[in-house]
């Protein structure tokens, strides 16, 4: 039975780390596609060395041609600049638009019955232009932000516990950025919710911790961006589709009134299949995580509105 092909946008740190762990854990045949010439097909021949050791069933190609892209079940969009010290995912978004806005376009036309999952920044509006640019069912586009901020958050709270990270479900919803909403209550540590388990200026400090991890690993690495985890995320997020499971995943996902938010892509708990989205079932909130989850989605349709989006 053959594979499913997946294409991958962008051969840079978070790409190329995707396209190798989608064949190691033999997911998928990979597409690596970037403007840049040799790049792809460095990497994917590097890939393919490495095949020989690790005997992978899968193959990747790398490649400038949309062309060979054709009849992908998923395209997953990391192209875009990276973070920089000192800057904001606000800051990409001039520039990232103009690449998601040409890539979308010529993937679609390769692959008309793909799903698209969106990982460039900033996530939440390049979502969004994604599904506007498509003109898809607004399931059949996503975005990554949510399980890479769980870990997040998850790590936070194991380092400061003491705990494996095995034990803990972490939920962090809203925009992926500053105005992100880790949510204690929701989050278990053996069943139990963290907000039960630490005093508030504990979950103060994890908080914090989760919401400014990204820009901790920007400003210990001087030079670009996080790859490893972002890339993590994304192949378990693919792992759920490809598999035919319906796993609930912290996703950016369109809201339709969900929570009391309309008209934005922003994380939520959401069951991701086959299809795409699936389901979007809401937690019970306190007055205050869901004035937070609002206060999140506007400033993600503050940035919508930017854009004329």
């Amino acid at each position: 039975m053959p594979l499913p092909k997946v294409t991958v946008v962008g051969a840079g740190q978070v790409g190329a780390t995707l396209a190798f762990m989608l064949l190691g854990r033999e997911l998928a045949d990979v597409v690596l596609i970037d403007v840049a010439e040799g790049l792809p097909q460095g990497k994917a021949l590097d890939m393919m060395h490495a095949r020989s050791i690790d005997r992978f069933a899968p193959s990747v190609l790398g490649t400038n041609d949309y062309a060979d892209t054709a009849g992908s079940e998923i395209v997953v969009i990391t192209a875009g600049l990276p973070r920089k010290p000192g800057m904001t995912r606000d800051d990409l978004l001039a520039a990232n638009t103009s690449i998601v806005r040409s890539v979308v376009e010529q993937a679609l036309q390769a692959s008309p019955e793909a799903l698209f999952l969106i990982v460039t920044n900033p996530l939440d509006v390049m979502t969004y232009l994604a599904w506007k640019v498509s003109g898809l069912p607004h399931d059949r586009v996503f975005g990554m932000g949510g399980v890479l901020d769980s870990a997040r958050f998850s790590h936070a709270i194991a380092e400061h516990m003491g705990v494996s990270p095995a034990s803990i479900e972490a939920v962090v919803c809203g925009a992926h950025g500053d105005a992100m909403v880790p949510l204690p209550s929701q989050s278990l540590v053996a069943g139990t919710p963290v907000s039960e388990l630490l005093p508030p200026e504990d979950i103060a400090k994890v908080v914090n911790r989760t919401v400014y991890g990204g820009a901790e690993v920007v400003g210990l690495l001087k030079s670009g961006s996080a790859f490893y985890a972002p890339a993590a995320s994304v192949a378990h997020t693919l792992a759920a589709i490809l598999g035919g499971k319906r796993v609930q995943l912290p996703s950016c996902v369109y809201l339709t009134g969900q929570y009391g938010i309309n008209d934005v892509y922003m994380s939520v708990p959401a069951v991701i299949g086959r299809g795409g989205v699936e389901e979007i079932s809401e937690m019970e909130l306190s007055s205050e995580e869901l004035a937070m989850l609002q206060a999140s989605a506007e400033s993600i349709a503050e940035s919508l509105r930017a854009l004329g989006l």
